[in-house]
C-alpha cells in the first residue's frame, strides 16, 4: 500500500513564457520585408537597364538612320574619237560646158548623153563654109604677097649695086629698100591671117578637154551654131568628171581646228544602206564663213565604178580626235544648285563632296561632262536636294549600272 501511493516523478514538457513568442514573430517578418525590398530593388535594377539600353540602342538606331545610304556609279569615259557626221552634196571633180568657137552648122554629133568619153574625143562636128571660103581667099592673097616680095626683094638688090657705082641716087636706093620691108611685112601679116582662120576652121571639130561623162547635148544636128558663150551662143555639150568625186562640207566653228588634211572620212547615202564610200580631206578654206559660222572643207571620194551621182544629197563622217577627256553621267546624277551644277561624289572615306562641273551636250538620258569629274568618281545617283559638301553617307552594295 505504501509502494502504491509513493509519488513518481513525471517529466513535463518545457512551457514558453508570453514574453518570448512575440520577439520571434517579428525577427521573421522584417526577414519577409528585406526579401521583398531586395526583390523591388534589383527589378527596378533590371528595369532601369533594361531602359538604358534600349535608349542606347534606339540612339544607335537613330544615329543609323541619319546617315542616308546612296548608291554610286562611276562616269563612263567617252571615246578619244568623236564622230562629226554633217550634210553634204557630190559634185563631179570638174564640170565643163563646152561651147563652138566657131560659126556654122552642125554636121553630126558623136556622143550623147550617158556616154563615157576619154579625153581629145571628137564629140562633134561643125560646117562652117563661111570660115572655108575666108580661108581659101587668105591663101590666095598670100601667094599673090609672095610675089611681090620677091619682086621687091630683086629690084632691091638691083638699086643696091647701081648705088654702088653712082648710077642711081640714095633715094632711088632707099625707096627700093623700103619697099622690099614692107613687103615682107605684108607677108608676114598674111602669114598670121591664115593661121588664125586655119585655127578658127579646126574649131568646127569638138573634142572633149578632159575624160568623164557626158551630161547634156543640147544641140541637134542641122541647128544654127554661134561662136562664144555671150549673146546667141548657146552650150552644145556638158561634160562632167566623175572620178573622183568633191564633196564639200561645211565644219561647224567648234571643231573646225580639228579638221586637217589627209584626215580620213567616209561618206553614206540611203539609196546604199550601210555602205560607205572612203576619202580623205584634201583642203579647207582656212576662214571662218561669217555669216554661218563654219569651214568650208572639201572631202575627195574615189569613184572608179560610177555609183556615186554628182549631185546627190550624202552624209559625211568625220573621226575628230578629242583633246580633253570627256565623260559622260546620267541625268540622275546632276545636283543644280544656285552657284551651278553640281555631281556628288563619295571618296573613301564616305564623305560626300560637291563637284562642280561643266555640261556639254545632252543626250537625252546622260550628258557629257567636259571638266569637273575624275574617271575614278564614285558619284551618287539620284541624290537628295538636302545633300550637303562633307555629309557622311553609307554606300549601297550593288548600285546601278550606267545607261
Amino acid at each position: 500500500m505504501t509502494q502504491l501511493t509513493q509519488k513518481q516523478p513525471v517529466e513535463t514538457a518545457p512551457v514558453h513564457s508570453t514574453a518570448e513568442r512575440p520577439s520571434s514573430g517579428k525577427s521573421v517578418g522584417s526577414r519577409l520585408v528585406v526579401l521583398v525590398l531586395i526583390i523591388l530593388l534589383f527589378g527596378g535594377a533590371l528595369a532601369i537597364m533594361r531602359r538604358l539600353s534600349e535608349k542606347k540602342a534606339l540612339a544607335k538606331e537613330t544615329e543609323r538612320l541619319a546617315v542616308p545610304t546612296v548608291s554610286v556609279l562611276k562616269p563612263a569615259a567617252e571615246p578619244s574619237n568623236e564622230e562629226l557626221t554633217l550634210p553634204a552634196q557630190l559634185q563631179a571633180y570638174v564640170e565643163s560646158a563646152i561651147y563652138s568657137r566657131t560659126n556654122g552648122y552642125l554636121l553630126r554629133w558623136n556622143k550623147d548623153i550617158g556616154s563615157r568619153i576619154t579625153k581629145g574625143e571628137l564629140l562633134a562636128e561643125i560646117d562652117t563654109p563661111e570660115v572655108d571660103q575666108e580661108l581659101s581667099q587668105s591663101k590666095a592673097s598670100r601667094q599673090q604677097i609672095q610675089a611681090q616680095l620677091e619682086l621687091a626683094k630683086s629690084s632691091a638688090e638691083r638699086w643696091i649695086n647701081l648705088r654702088k657705082t653712082d648710077s642711081v641716087s640714095q633715094q632711088e636706093s632707099d625707096q627700093q629698100t623700103s619697099a622690099y620691108t614692107q613687103a615682107r611685112a605684108n607677108l608676114a601679116f598674111a602669114d598670121a591671117n591664115v593661121k588664125r582662120l586655119e585655127q578658127l576652121e579646126s574649131f568646127k571639130h569638138i573634142y572633149a578637154p578632159f575624160s568623164g561623162v557626158l551630161t547634156k547635148r543640147n544641140v541637134d544636128t542641122g541647128a544654127l551654131i554661134n561662136a562664144g558663150s555671150a549673146g546667141t551662143g548657146r552650150e552644145l555639150f556638158d561634160i562632167a568628171q566623175v572620178d573622183p568625186l568633191r564633196v564639200y562640207v561645211s565644219v561647224p566653228q567648234s571643231s573646225a581646228p580639228s579638221i586637217q588634211r589627209n584626215m580620213a572620212a567616209y561618206i553614206e547615202l540611203a539609196e546604199y544602206p550601210g555602205k560607205r564610200f572612203t576619202g580623205k580631206v584634201v583642203r579647207t578654206a582656212d576662214v571662218i564663213d561669217p555669216a554661218t559660222r563654219t569651214l568650208l572643207t572639201e572631202v575627195d571620194v574615189p569613184n572608179p565604178d560610177g555609183h556615186l551621182m554628182p549631185g546627190s544629197y550624202a552624209q559625211v563622217h568625220f573621226a575628230v580626235p578629242v583633246k580633253t577627256v570627256r565623260m559622260s553621267v546620267p541625268v540622275n546624277a546632276l545636283l543644280f544648285r544656285a552657284e551651278g551644277p553640281r555631281i556628288a561624289v563619295v571618296g573613301s572615306d564616305n564623305i560626300v563632296h560637291l563637284k562642280p562641273i561643266t555640261i556639254g551636250r545632252d543626250y537625252g538620258t546622260s550628258v557629257e561632262i567636259l571638266s569637273g569629274l575624275d574617271p575614278k568618281d564614285q558619284m551618287v545617283v539620284n541624290p537628295a536636294d538636302s545633300l550637303q559638301e562633307g555629309q557622311p553617307v553609307k554606300i549601297r552594295a550593288g548600285g546601278p549600272e550606267h545607261p
